[in-house]
C-alpha cells in the first residue's frame, strides 16, 4: 500500500512559486496538459488558484477559476494520480463551492471531455448538471478534436 503522507490535507492559495509542482501533476494526469504559459497567464490575469498539500507540504491537487460576471468558470482541476479515488476531488470541489459562495458567485460553469467519464461522474455527484456541448473543444490524439460537456451548478 502507498504511503501518501496524508494525515489531514491542508488547503492553500497557489501562486507562481507552485507552477513547477502544478506542471508535474498536470503532465501526469492529462493526455493534453496545460503549459507553463497557460498557468502563468492565468495567474497574471488575476485568476484564483487553490490546492491541497499533504503532511510534507507537497502539492497534490489544485484548481484554477476565472470570474465571469456573477459566475465562476472552473478552468483547470486535478488530483495527482496516487491520490485519486480517495475522495480528494470531492473535498476540493467542496472548497471550490466555499470560495464561490464567499465571493458572491451565483453559479459555477465548467467543461469536461466527453470521454472523461470518471470526472463527469464526480461532477454529477457534486450537483453539476450538463447544460450543453462544445463541439471539437479539446485537442485529441492524431490531430483530432473532442467535444466538451458543459456543466453548471448553482451556488
Amino acid at each position: 500500500m502507498l504511503n501518501l503522507k496524508l494525515t489531514s490535507p491542508s488547503y492553500c492559495k497557489l501562486g507562481f512559486a507552485d507552477i513547477d509542482c502544478i506542471l508535474t501533476i498536470e503532465e501526469r494526469v492529462y493526455t493534453h496538459p496545460w503549459t507553463r504559459g497557460n498557468f502563468t497567464d492565468s495567474l497574471l490575469s488575476g485568476y484564483a488558484a487553490f490546492g491541497f498539500r499533504d503532511s510534507e507540504h507537497e502539492l497534490f491537487a489544485y484548481f484554477f477559476v476565472m470570474p465571469i460576471l456573477d459566475e465562476l468558470h472552473l478552468l483547470n482541476f486535478a488530483v495527482d494520480s496516487p491520490y485519486q479515488g480517495q475522495g480528494h476531488a470531492r473535498l476540493l470541489i467542496d472548497k471550490l463551492f466555499e470560495y464561490a459562495l464567499e465571493q458572491g458567485y451565483v453559479s459555477i460553469l465548467l467543461e469536461v471531455r466527453r470521454s472523461n467519464e470518471r470526472a463527469i461522474a464526480i461532477y454529477q455527484k457534486a450537483g453539476f448538471a450538463a447544460i450543453g456541448v462544445r463541439k471539437g473543444y479539446y485537442p485529441a490524439h492524431d490531430n483530432q478534436r473532442e467535444d466538451a460537456i458543459v456543466m453548471r451548478r448553482a451556488c
